[in-house]
């Protein structure tokens, strides 16, 4: 498409969205991308960056209206993509455990296996995880009641201790956190691994159940919940079987947290996208109206936003997570994010989509009807509520 026909296009401040995709050239140098076109691609556009003085909105629009070209995407059979929030949660933590911080946060114990991997690899962020039991005999690895329940205690593994699950649940849903300490200090925590089971979005349980309507969902409704119903609470966590490791990170107090790209996130500008589908670095711009200034408010969202970050559960190629920053208000403002938006992914001029597609096969079509001549229900990650973010699930 023409850039004149990106909604929003002209009004964006193109000035931070091109800082923040220099912010990515550096790992887009390092990764070896071979098998994706577009992260070899990103490469030229980058070393313009490197040279090119851009010191103003209009400089930076123009930067990338030369060495890109604007396709707008979605999923087959929908107009529009979807997009969430996430942000860092800060939260309060002890170094050792006392009588108001009681609850371990786990490092990635030794006994955690993924066939292919060796002890320290980075992991994949979804497949199986196994623990092995003597030499040889693998078993899967324990769920989150037999964690909690003190499977893995007293082996060294605590980074730290909070004071609820319901903190720790939330860290690992965002990815990583800011552990504020009583006595002064912070430490940086950031996804490492998870114990092979899936996510279970306890905001769908919950409306599931009818105990929160679907319209209301958020994640403070669900923190609201869970503090009213500590009984229930408990049974809804361990209804997620999924459980996130994490790793210590040498960040300054203020530093923002790091994207699976391993570069700093920028808030409003760094998003989370399925990397199964995507290269990081790669621009998207995104056209949407979005409860960012009130819960129902339907504020107008038209931002060039950069590819840095991925999650478990941003799967499909017009899905996105926006980053919006550290602590309570970006809290609230991403945890009310859920909705439809229109996608145009931005591909280095060096690749011809036009040509380039021709060699791509399509994929199959897919039946519309059964064999009872009923119509096949099509599933939709509208459905999900706020879903399993998983930085470093990343």
């Amino acid at each position: 498409m023409n850039f004149s026909d990106v909604i929003g296009w002209d009004a964006d401040d193109l000035l931070a969205a091109f800082k923040t995709f220099r912010g990515s050239c550096r790992a887009v140098f390092a990764q070896d991308d071979t098998a994706k076109p577009i992260g070899l691609s990103l490469r030229e556009p980058c070393r313009a960056a490197r040279v090119d003085h851009i010191a103003d909105t209009a400089a930076a629009r123009a930067f990338f209206q030369r060495h890109f070209v604007a396709l707008q995407i979605s999923k087959l059979g929908d107009a529009d993509g979807f997009v969430t929030g996430y942000y860092e949660p800060v939260i309060e933590g002890s170094t050792v455990r006392t009588d108001q911080f009681t609850v371990s946060v786990y490092r990635r114990p030794s006994n955690l296996f993924v066939r292919g991997y060796k002890q320290d690899d980075p992991l994949p962020n979804g497949g199986a995880v196994y623990r092995k039991i003597g030499r040889r005999k693998l078993v899967p690895y324990y769920d989150r009641a037999q964690i909690e329940d003190g499977a893995i205690a007293g082996r060294g593994l605590e980074i730290c201790w909070l004071a609820s699950q319901t903190d720790l649940l939330f860290a690992q849903i965002q990815g990583s956190a800011r552990v504020k300490l009583a006595g002064g200090g912070v430490i940086r925590l950031n996804y490492d691994a998870h114990n092979g089971f899936p996510y279970t979005p306890v905001g769908r349980i919950l409306i599931e159940r009818g105990l929160v309507p679907k319209e209301q969902m958020s994640m403070q409704r669900i923190r609201d919940w869970m503090e009213a119903n500590p009984d229930g609470a408990n049974e809804l966590r361990r209804a997620n079987r999924s459980y996130v490791f994490f790793r210590k990170l040498n960040l300054k107090e203020d530093d923002e947290a790091v994207g699976a790209q391993g570069v700093p996130l920028t808030p409003n500008r760094s998003i989370a996208v399925d990397k199964n589908l995507h290269a990081y670095g790669t621009p998207f711009f995104i056209a949407g109206e979005l409860p960012i200034e009130a819960p129902q408010a339907k504020t107008p969202f038209h931002q060039l936003m950069i590819a840095q970050d991925t999650g478990s559960a941003i799967v499909g190629p017009a899905r996105a997570d926006l980053y919006f920053g550290a602590g309570p208000e970006a809290g609230a403002i991403a945890g009310r994010i859920r909705q439809p938006a229109r996608f145009w992914m931005l591909l280095p001029v060096g690749l011809d989509p036009v040509a380039r597609g021709r060699t791509l096969p399509l994929p199959e079509s897919r039946p519309q009807q059964t064999s009872a001549g009923k119509p096949k229900a099509q599933p939709s990650h509208r459905g999900r509520a706020r879903h399993h973010h998983h930085h470093r699930h990343r």
